[in-house]
């Protein structure tokens, strides 16, 4: 029988993947992997994705190995040349069919509709599957047939039509006779200018997310509504990295949950039905660049916002990409961020907040530098994170709120202990202190004073989106 090929790309997992289990069902399976680093590159992905991405598909290789599943591997420069190595691959080795997981944002999009064209028009069977979501972009709709813009109404009918059989698993595929193909080397990533994190700090791969999953479910899931605030505390699951490139599918995580809480999503434990709003949060974020594709065009969600006079400030945002801007959990998060690869969740609301709301500084600087340092760097999520920290997006939070970040801090690092962690140079000083350091203590330890007055920057951040605001241009 010919064999059917099986493209791999943010889903790299053997076990429950809707796209390989149904290739695997049709015949031997070929696996593929187009590595497409100067394209991912000119779209902002830095070192710490492109290291765990790598890792991930070495391990994938061992997992397809033990399967029979050779996985090939080719180099391109650029999407667009994707259906023609796809085409030459599948006539090489006498396919019959491609299959892949759908992916969400507007460049993907274009990508995998000129792979299906080239492939119809080549007379080849190619079969896109929505694998990441329990509704395929569309399926939900508001009671006037549009995509939702707003979380809440979203969330209330993603768990009203949900059904088993949308959360139901995939089998790993059996093992096959190998079809005497051997796997492609996978060469080194081609050396750039900022090294990634220290890999020990996120093994990558299907079975380090599952390891993570049943250890986050068991010691900390209980408590996550509780918990998840505190930065200090670890109280997230830290599975975005493997969510993001497909390590872990949606609905690993929800049977999980589902069997920790007595067969239910929206009800019982606070702490698990807390974290599967947050999953829901994934899923909404790619409904929204489907449904309101100006948003991957760099264009604000919201219409009213696109003349918002951002300030030019250098050096103000040099002090926030570096940590220096003497608000301590600001740089303490923003440490966090450069350091490790990740930023806990509450943090980068402030951070996103502080730059957007007290620097005035347009939010798409802010988006692509957390882009360029996150592994678990994700367009939809790091696109709808960053429009509503700026108020800009859907759901987003009222312009005039305006978080501040030494009350932030107080409230959520009570003793100053992450500070300390991130923010070292503070760490002999008192709780207290840590929050927000007096002059003296400033000046001995060569900590910077402020860049910005909250109060004022507050203030200037209101006139300026009041002064704009017009509801009638509003989407």
């Amino acid at each position: 029988m010919s064999p059917v090929l099986m493209w791999f790309r943010s889903d790299l997992r053997i076990h429950d993947n809707t796209a390989l289990a149904t290739a695997a069902r049709q015949g031997p399976v070929i696996a593929i992997f187009l590595r497409s680093v100067p394209h991912w590159r000119r779209h902002g992905h830095g070192a710490n994705k492109l290291d765990f991405w790598q890792r991930g598909v070495v391990a994938l290789r061992e997992s397809l190995a033990g399967l029979g599943i050779p996985l090939l591997h080719r180099d391109i420069d650029d999407f667009r040349d994707a259906p023609g190595v796809l085409l030459a691959l599948a006539h090489e080795h006498g396919a019959r069919a491609l299959h892949f997981n759908h992916e969400y944002p507007l460049d993907e999009q274009r990508r995998d509709s000129a792979v299906m064209a080239a492939f119809t028009q080549a007379g080849l069977a190619v079969h896109g599957h929505h694998d990441a979501v329990a509704f395929a972009p569309g399926e939900l709709l508001t009671g006037k047939g549009d995509y939702y813009g707003v979380f809440t109404p979203f969330a209330k009918a993603w768990h009203r039509q949900l059904t088993p059989r949308r959360l139901a698993l995939h089998d790993a595929p059996a093992p096959q006779t190998t079809p005497g193909i051997e796997s492609s080397p996978l060469p080194e990533l081609p050396a750039v200018e900022d090294a990634p994190v220290d890999a020990s700090q996120w093994p990558a791969g299907e079975d380090a997310g599952g390891d993570r999953l049943e250890r986050f479910l068991r010691f900390r899931g209980r408590h996550y509504s509780a918990q998840r605030d505190f930065p200090g505390v670890r109280g997230t699951s830290e599975l975005s990295p493997y969510l993001a490139l497909g390590m872990l599918s949606h609905r690993q995580c929800l049977q999980a949950v589902l069997a920790e809480n007595d067969g239910s999503l929206a009800e019982g434990n606070a702490g698990l039905t807390s974290w599967v709003n947050e999953l829901v949060w994934r899923e909404f974020y790619r409904h929204v660049v489907v449904g309101f594709p100006h948003v991957c065009r760099h264009q604000p969600f919201q219409a009213w916002t696109r003349d918002l006079p951002w300030r030019d400030d250098e050096a103000g945002f040099t002090a926030w990409c570096q940590g220096r801007t003497g608000y301590p959990i600001v740089d303490a998060a923003m440490r966090q961020l450069v350091q490790t690869g990740w930023m806990h969740n509450r943090l980068r609301m402030v951070s996103a907040m502080f730059l957007a709301k007290h620097l005035l500084i347009d939010w798409r600087r802010g988006e692509a530098f957390f882009l360029r340092h996150l592994v678990d760097g994700e367009f939809c999520a790091n696109n709808g994170g960053w429009q509503w920290a700026a108020s800009t997006g859907t759901d987003a939070v009222p312009y005039f709120r305006i978080f501040n970040p030494t009350t932030q801090a107080q409230r959520f690092d009570p003793e100053g202990s992450f500070i300390a962690d991130f923010v070292p140079e503070l760490s002999n000083l008192s709780p207290r202190q840590r929050h927000d350091p007096p002059n003296d203590a400033r000046q001995r330890l060569h900590y910077p004073a402020p860049i910005v007055d909250h109060k004022a920057a507050r203030q200037r951040a209101l006139e300026t989106f009041s002064a704009l605001k017009t509801p009638t241009n509003r989407l």
